[in-house]
């Protein structure tokens, strides 16, 4: 079994700042990509930051220059770091992950049961 458990999310007021924070559990040989996404009310499901096992990063534009994907491979940990939250940030952000079980089968892709994040005054 494999699990994703993210945290960090809450209330927080425009212009202020979140850690998200996802850790993958269970039987795991490597990890992949890890990326965040989000789902906004009466939204499509959005790819808001990707980083690769290397450190290679990506960012949705609206996310560029507020916030920042990093990972800890020894902890199986991928982080979202956000600066400058704005009211349309407010959504439920979910991290995602590409992982190996064993070295000998491809990967699977695991999601975590997603972290509420809302941007109000």
């Amino acid at each position: 079994q494999v699990q994703l458990v993210e945290s960090g999310g809450g209330l927080v007021q425009p212009g202020g700042s979140l850690r998200l924070s996802c850790t993958a559990s269970g039987s795991i040989f490597s990890i992949n990509d890890m990326d965040w996404y989000r789902r906004a009310p009466g939204k499509e499901r959005e790819l808001v930051a990707t980083i690769t096992s290397n450190g290679g990063t990506n960012l949705v534009d609206s996310a560029k220059g507020r916030f920042t994907i990093s990972r800890d491979n020894s902890k199986n940990t991928v982080y979202l770091q956000m600066n400058s939250l704005k009211p349309e940030d407010t959504a439920v952000y979910y991290c995602t992950a590409d992982i190996r079980r064993w070295a000998t089968v491809p990967g699977l892709r695991y999601w975590g049961q997603g972290t509420q994040v809302t941007v109000s005054s």
